[in-house]
């Protein structure tokens, strides 16, 4: 895969609290430069980001991020503003203390009321695997089956692990056929970036990737 193609898989991402309006300009120049899938970017910068630029970006944003024990209408809330003010795909943090407490059903209802208000937009739901064991991991990959969500995602970025290649593999055992996903959190260097395209996953969520494939880029870039 070129520089170009896996530029195309990544969610290019600012979502630390302290990011300013240079932050995300930026971020979101490099995006149409170099064709990232999306920008993921704070839900109070979407606004003024569609404002500038229009069609000319996809706009991802985070509900119930980072620690994702807000209420599920909070959630249903965030996206309809997100929707609003001109975003196209949500990355939601599912309830982990649901998950640490074996509330599988409720989890997998929440996911499913958030996709409803989501509508037709891409919904990708972040179960932040470095707190879990292997078995609520199997348990989310069925709760996002189940509720129809589109991506199921590893990590934050901001808890105390991100992806790796065996939640990945773990993913692709137990995850339905509808179901991509998106690998995020450490993603750090090209042969990491390489390696989870390589796993199959659809989309990559970081900061880094731009810098990581300018060297590699084609004249045009």
């Amino acid at each position: 895969m070129t520089a170009e193609e896996m530029l195309q898989k990544v969610d290019h991402t600012q979502l630390k609290a302290y990011a300013t309006w240079e932050d995300m300009v930026k971020l979101c120049d490099e995006a149409v430069k170099y064709r990232t899938a999306s920008v993921c970017v704070p839900p109070a910068y979407i606004r003024r980001i569609h404002e500038k630029y229009g069609d000319k970006l996809n706009i991802c944003t985070v509900v119930g991020f980072p620690l994702g024990y807000s209420v599920t209408q909070a959630k249903c809330a965030e996206v309809e503003q997100a929707l609003a003010d001109g975003c196209n795909e949500i990355d939601m943090v599912v309830n982990i203390s649901d998950v640490k407490n074996g509330l599988y059903e409720k989890v997998e209802e929440e996911i499913r009321t958030v996709k409803r208000a989501c509508g037709d937009h891409i919904l990708k739901v972040i179960i932040e695997t470095c707190y879990l064991t292997e078995e609520e991991k199997i348990a989310m990959c069925r709760a996002v089956t189940n509720a129809g969500a589109d991506y199921i995602k590893t990590s934050t970025g901001f808890g105390t692990a991100g992806a790796t290649r065996e939640d990945v593999e773990l993913f692709k055992q137990h995850i339905g056929p509808g179901v991509k996903i998106k690998a995020a959190g450490g993603v750090s260097t090209l042969e990491d970036l390489e390696m989870f395209l390589s796993l199959g996953c659809d989309r990559i969520g970081t900061s880094r990737a731009v810098g990581l494939c300018k060297g590699e880029l084609t004249e045009g870039y």
